[in-house]
């Protein structure tokens, strides 16, 4: 995004980046609230392609954002109350770089790009990374640059809890008289931080998986009445929406927040909905008691477990994409979600993958400063990381169609992409040969994985199902059938 001064609008802008209008206006009674000016864009064939809120960015400053989705010659109108609010003018829109691929959406159970190309997910969290003091969070985007990471799951207010202590660098709502949290007005310098964070983000490929609310709090958060939840949900998708790395979760564990009820928890959804031109994925993350997924404003599931077996029942309880957001964190922390071993939780990645889903990761490993990877960020200390890379390599090497489950044995993890490849895991299970029965009677290529030393060794020749084959006889083997040209 190419910044602006108060009283200016971004001259050129490229394909799915961020149009921004600035003006100026001090007699404003009511900054903070919703809509203090409106952005409505029309597109390179005049038609009006939508209408945008814009937000109050701090001293007299309002901002209005658009992602434009084609290239060419757009035009724009800002209308308000205030006339000092009200601009207009045009923009040029450059065609799309090589490699930025537009906004993810559903695409049956899977995800796509708004150019059409598959968005594979492999997720990790670091819930308080932009609260940490600024060395660190460019420690984590440092990282973050050499992971296999394309989704991250971060929280907009701060976290307290167990590793996690520290006071935030900022807060996105000031102190009140009180000692709780004044939601009048937002804290410019934290959102313009937030802003910064998510375009460094989109510049890396990744996807900004933004926690809207979560429990774990001494701050105040949580005590948001319906009035002031509604405020401040419109700013930030206000602030946010136009940024094409953009999903929507509205909580972390969203059950155990206090005094929440299942109507609130809908009404959010409702707003942001609402309020999102742009129609940027909605997702909500359990902890124990499942949202119902199937309500039409949600438009992926967000899990909490330890069940990969299960992604492919869940595939077909809600007919969306599942992404198994928490399956427990590599570490060695006394919590039991919180020590899992590399081996397991690359596992619990293929698991998911073979169920036709997607998975999240977490590490948890103990610090003397308690800089904790899922919730600070800083740098990764675990051996998982590189294992999931070897899988989302073979996850893209092959057809651009996500996995489906292969359901015709009982024992056996499989997952098909049509009648071309089949891939099967064995975990931590050590066959030392394998009768492979595919419902498909033609050639395949075999491949044998090694997933933890990340290793691929075709067979020669090609086999016709149904076949047996000797396997190593160790922990970790995948097999790869690829039909034959």
């Amino acid at each position: 995004m190419t910044s602006t001064a108060a009283g200016a609008w971004t001259r050129e802008v490229e394909q799915y980046g961020v149009f921004e209008v600035a003006v100026r206006c001090a007699s404003v009674a009511d900054p903070g609230a919703p809509a203090p000016l409106t952005l409505q864009v029309s597109g390179p064939d005049g038609e009006t392609a939508g209408v945008a809120a814009g937000f109050w960015d701090g001293g007299d400053v309002y901002r209005a954002r658009w992602m434009p989705d084609r290239p060419g010659r757009w035009s724009f109108t800002t209308r308000s109350a205030h006339p000092e609010l009200v601009t207009h003018g045009a923009f040029d829109c450059a065609p799309a770089p090589e490699g930025s691929h537009g906004p993810v959406a559903v695409a049956g159970r899977h995800f796509r790009h708004a150019d059409g190309a598959p968005h594979f997910s492999f997720g990790t969290t670091c819930y308080a990374w932009v609260h940490q003091p600024a060395e660190m969070q460019e420690q984590t985007l440092r990282t973050l640059g050499e992971a296999p990471f394309n989704k991250l799951r971060m929280c907009v207010f701060p976290k307290h809890y167990r590793f996690n202590e520290n006071e935030p660098t900022a807060h996105p709502y000031p102190t009140s008289a009180d000692g709780g949290r004044d939601f009048r007005l937002p804290n410019p310098d934290f959102f313009q931080m937030l802003d910064r964070r998510v375009a460094d983000l989109a510049r890396l490929g990744i996807q900004a998986d933004i926690i809207l609310f979560h429990p774990y709090d001494r701050w105040g958060y949580p005590a948001m009445n319906a009035r002031d939840r509604d405020r401040y949900l419109r700013y930030i998708v206000a602030r946010l929406a136009a940024y094409a790395n953009v999903w929507w979760s509205l909580a972390n564990e969203y059950d155990i927040v206090p005094d929440w009820s299942e109507e609130d928890w809908d009404a959010c959804f409702r707003t942001v909905q609402a309020a999102d031109p742009h129609g940027r994925l909605r997702s909500i993350h359990n902890c124990v008691r499942w949202y119902d997924h199937g309500k039409p404003w949600v438009t992926h599931v967000s899990a909490q477990s330890s069940e990969l077996r299960r992604v492919a029942e869940w595939r077909d309880r809600w007919n969306k994409p599942v992404v198994v957001d928490e399956c427990c964190y590599e570490g060695n922390i006394e919590p039991l979600w919180g020590n899992l071993t590399a081996a397991e939780m690359a596992h619990r990645f293929w698991l998911g993958t073979i169920g036709g889903g997607y998975v999240g990761h977490g590490e948890t490993y103990l610090h003397p400063s308690d800089e904790l990877w899922w919730s600070k960020g800083g740098v990764l200390r675990g051996a998982s990381a590189p294992r999931i890379a070897f899988l989302r390599r073979i996850v893209e090497e092959g057809p651009p169609l996500g996995y489906e489950p292969a359901r015709w044995r009982w024992d056996m993890w499989a997952a098909a992409r049509g009648e071309q490849e089949y891939l099967f895991t064995f975990g931590a299970r050590q066959p030392a040969e394998y009768t492979f029965d595919p419902p498909v009677r033609r050639p395949f290529r075999v491949d044998v994985l090694d997933t933890w030393n990340m290793t691929v060794s075709p067979l020669e020749g090609l086999r016709t199902p149904p076949f047996r084959l000797e396997l190593p006889g160790r922990p970790y083997t995948a097999v790869r059938l690829l039909a034959a040209e």
